[in-house]
Parts: structure tokens; sequence; C-alpha cells
């Protein structure tokens, strides 16, 4: 096949079909991360492509990470989601209250041919072996961090000013985009999908 082209929803949609023809890779789930720096798309991208897979549930790490543990999840997210998916059975995890600063609801994922799993950090070491494929929103971290205070306003500036810290340590020990197997591009027509480092699978 072909890259798909940059149009949304073709683009894609190209990628959706790509993404139900790989072999399972936690249970019967393809679990499909979807990682870049914050502020850099990965909600929309994440949204858009649920859509073209006709509607593949979505863990957002937002709501498994927390004030106290920005990148400590992993744990998290291999026992609540992994583990059960690894069965066939529905994952369910806490969702993060970024107002109240506490654990507030669980949400119930069940055992979907695709799963999305959109955050920073979501291409980590700790969950590589049981990914179908990860892409990487391609927008370099200043850029990114830009939109983000711009999108969030000044009240939360503090709080950026520690996340780009937390972060760039982050990715120094645990870099994600070498393993990425595709490149996303926000485009005017939509996004754009290029090989990535690991080559497509």
């Amino acid at each position: 096949m072909g890259v798909p082209s940059p149009a949304s929803p073709a683009g894609l949609g190209g990628l959706a079909r790509r993404l139900r023809a790989l072999p399972p890779s936690c249970g019967p789930v393809r679990l499909v991360a979807v990682d870049g720096h914050a502020g850099s798309g990965k909600s929309t991208l994440a949204g858009r492509l649920a859509e073209a897979l006709g509607g593949a549930p979505v863990l957002h790490l937002d709501d498994v990470a927390s004030h106290d543990a920005l990148f400590a999840w992993a744990d998290r997210v291999l026992e609540q989601v992994v583990a059960p998916f690894s069965r066939g059975e529905p994952a369910r995890h806490g969702v993060y209250d970024w107002v109240r600063r506490a654990f507030r609801e669980e949400r119930v994922l069940p055992p979907a041919p695709v799963v999305l799993v959109e955050g920073v950090g979501a291409g980590r070491r700790a969950l590589r072996p049981h990914l179908a494929c990860l892409l990487w929103m391609e927008l370099p971290a200043g850029e990114a961090w830009a939109r983000g205070r711009r999108r969030d306003g000044p009240g939360l500036a503090d709080f950026w000013d520690g996340w780009e810290r937390a972060e760039h340590r982050h990715f120094t020990a645990d870099p994600s985009r070498p393993y990425a197997n595709w490149l996303v591009r926000q485009h005017p027509g939509g996004h754009l999908v290029l090989p990535g480092p690991a080559g497509p699978r």
C-alpha cells in the first residue's frame, strides 16, 4: 500500500484500514499508542482516528495521570488496562479529576478490535511490548508547548512550567519517537501520515 493521502478523512481512513489489519497485540485487542509532546494535537488525532475506526475506544492518559504522578502511571495502566485486555476482558480504570485532585469515577473500556491510548508517553518502554502500533504527532516540543499554553491560558502558566520540565525528563530517559511506526502531521486538509523511524506495521 502507498502512504495515505494528506486529506482527512482519506488519510486517517487509510491508516485505520492498516490498523485493523494488524495482528492483535494485547489479547484480542490491537492497542495503538498516540504519542507526542503536550499540545501537539494528540487528542484531536485520536478522536478523528477513533471515528475512522467506527467508534474505537480511547484511553486518555490524562485520566490516569495525576498532579503527583505526571508520568508515574505505567503500573496503573498495566494492571487496570493491559492485564484485563490480555485476558479478553473489559478494562476498568479510575478517572482523575484535575480540579478536585482526586480519582472520582471509574471508566470501562471494552476489549474492542482496536483501542487507542492517547497521551504524552503512550509509547513508553513499559507499554511498547503490548502495542500493535505507535503513532507520533510530529511537532517540535517548543511549538507544541506554545500551543498548549495558548489553549490553557495564563492561569495554568505555573503548571506548564513544571510540566515542560517533567516532559523533558521523561522523553530524555524514555523516548518514544525512535520507536514510532507512523509520524502524523496536522495539515490544512486534515492529517499527513508518513512512515516513522521504526518502519510501518
